[in-house]
């Protein structure tokens, strides 16, 4: 990150998010490399880009906020040139994170206005993520298997197709529930046909929908 005045403001808040719990100094870094100020209106971005709260953004949808995109970040295990499916794109700032982690991100949004939005931000800081319109629910077969799955919005229950597009010893990290509040899942792929499912507690998310949206 290029701005003085973002950049302690930024280092802040991963000062923050290291006494809340995130110990991966990877994704730490991340974070702090990732301009989440160019993502809020002027008049919104001294005071709200980064505090660690999730602000909204059109289409009933949120940037999501710092703590949780670190979180599940942390649990996805990144390693650099992991490829990695992103399921809501939403603002971008999560796919910008993975980008700086490494990862080879492919992205998508069920948002017409979103999707484009999302693509400006990242083509304009040189993230080269792969972002598609397109529902969720399906994942990217075409690219398929990938080492991490990563959901953004909360799922009614976990989609068969994402569990089937990850790669054996694969990781896909999904909040589900059918309410206002939704469990953090991590599931591990360890064959062709076993899975291991951890619960990391509650989160809030909007949730996650079939279907686009033009």
């Amino acid at each position: 990150m290029k701005d003085t005045k973002y950049k302690g403001l930024c280092a802040k808040l991963v000062a923050h998010l290291k006494e809340k719990g995130i110990k991966d100094q990877k994704v730490l870094n991340a974070i702090n490399s990732t301009p989440r100020h160019l993502l809020f209106d002027l008049v919104f971005r001294d005071k709200f880009a980064y505090q660690d709260i999730a602000f909204p953004i059109g289409e009933n949808q949120t940037i999501s906020q710092p703590y949780t995109v670190a979180f599940q970040s942390e649990l996805l295990h990144v390693k650099r040139g992991d490829k990695i499916l992103e399921i809501g794109t939403g603002s971008g700032y999560q796919t910008a994170v993975l980008c700086e982690l490494g990862a080879k991100v492919f992205s998508i949004e069920r948002h017409k206005s979103l999707f484009q939005s999302a693509k400006l931000f990242l083509t304009q800081n040189n993230y080269r993520a792969q972002l598609f319109f397109g529902d969720g629910f399906l994942g990217k077969k075409v690219f398929a298997p990938f080492d991490s799955i990563i959901v953004t919005c909360g799922a009614p229950y976990v989609p068969e197709e994402l569990k089937d597009q990850l790669k054996v010893g694969g990781r896909l990290v999904i909040p589900v529930g059918q309410g206002d509040v939704q469990q953090m899942m991590l599931i591990q792929r360890l064959s062709d046909s076993d899975y291991k499912e951890t619960i990391y507690g509650e989160f809030k998310f909007v949730p996650m929908l079939k279907n686009i949206n033009n």
